[in-house]
């Protein structure tokens, strides 16, 4: 990429932005992606701003010398006052690859807080894990959950770091459990559930996703599998929630199960829609971007048919206009369906 044309990008993007860009400051957010590369003509690449921070990463090659110094020149320009870290995670398995060194190496580590809808999150360029502590193309969800969370009770499946359980027990959520397998990932989740006074209300349990739906949902979950103990997981009471939400990876192969959003997104749907009260909410992603979303769709109804809780309605979430799809088919599909 020739840094001009970087440079030019950038500020087109930017300007794209604006409409957005007023409507998230009244919302008080200043999370948001500077960058879609994919579809703003740098594929590989995003510029996301969490607060004070912007974080370069690239996926399928490394970014030179000029394109850094390119970047940080624009960041200096356009949004000043904010510390400029790059991840490269063009390494197989998107591991981060680049050492830093000096004033971005100290940036890279520090903790720092970003804001979205009035919620605190806190945000961190690196750490154990690859991904940043929040995912920005899930902000219309976040929303969305926000906005049916009063006086309800919330279930949060493959929480991460608890962002939508966060944001329900802020907008009056009665409880909202957050479920993972990571208990580092719900460390940061306790800790955003603190610092957003939240925490008696946003709780978090550490399990695998499959033992802790199928307690949930009244079914046995086996302790030996072929001759073979299990691991240990916590037991729970059959429980039903008025929202749940289902944001599960595209692919996780573990002892209990595996979770395949491409071939199988049944085997996660079917105990989820057990958990859901009558009259309750679901909301469900898929991530996958071969995933037709009609197709997806119909899936849904017909295995919510199948198990005796037809869909009574469903809304289709987009990302809001900082992930543009020019063909409005993002690889990101969420739903907000009425069972």
């Amino acid at each position: 990429m020739v840094p001009s044309t970087l440079a030019t990008l950038l500020t087109h993007a930017l300007e794209r932005r604006q409409p957005l860009l007023g409507r998230l400051r009244e919302e008080q957010t200043n999370c948001y992606r500077l960058l879609h590369g994919t579809q703003e003509g740098v594929p590989g690449v995003t510029l996301d701003r969490y607060g004070d921070l912007a974080l370069l990463q690239t996926f399928h090659a490394p970014a030179s010398a000029g394109a850094l110094e390119t970047t940080a020149a624009w960041v200096s320009e356009h949004v000043p006052r904010l510390d400029l870290v790059y991840n490269d995670r063009s390494e197989p398995g998107s591991r981060i690859r680049n050492r830093l060194h000096g004033p971005m190496a100290t940036a890279a580590t520090a903790e720092r807080t970003g804001v979205e809808r009035g919620v605190r999150h806190l945000i961190r360029a690196r750490h154990r894990g690859r991904d940043p502590w929040l995912f920005l193309d899930l902000r219309a969800l976040r929303r969305a959950v926000a906005g049916d969370a009063d006086g309800r009770t919330v279930l949060n499946l493959c929480a991460y770091t608890c962002g939508v359980g966060v944001a329900a027990a802020v907008a009056g959520a009665t409880r909202a459990l957050n479920v993972d397998f990571a208990s580092s990932s719900l460390a940061v989740g306790r800790a955003n559930a603190r610092l957003n006074q939240v925490h008696r209300i946003s709780t978090e349990l550490q399990s695998d996703l499959f033992p802790a739906l199928r307690q949930l949902a009244g079914q046995r979950q086996p302790t030996m599998n072929r001759g073979r103990r299990l691991p240990r997981f916590p037991t729970l009471a059959a429980e039903q929630f008025d929202v749940v939400v289902l944001d599960p990876p595209r692919l996780a192969k573990g002892p209990f199960g595996v979770v395949d959003l491409l071939r199988d997104y049944q085997s996660l749907f079917k105990p989820a829609l057990a958990v859901v009260a009558d009259e309750g909410l679901l909301y469900c992603t898929n991530n996958v971007a071969e995933v037709d979303e009609t197709t997806w769709h119909d899936i849904l109804h017909r295995c919510a048919i199948k198990h005796g809780r037809p869909i009574k309605a469903l809304d289709v979430i987009r990302p809001d206009a900082d992930f543009p799809s020019a063909d409005d088919r993002p690889p990101l599909k969420m739903v907000r369906l009425r069972v």
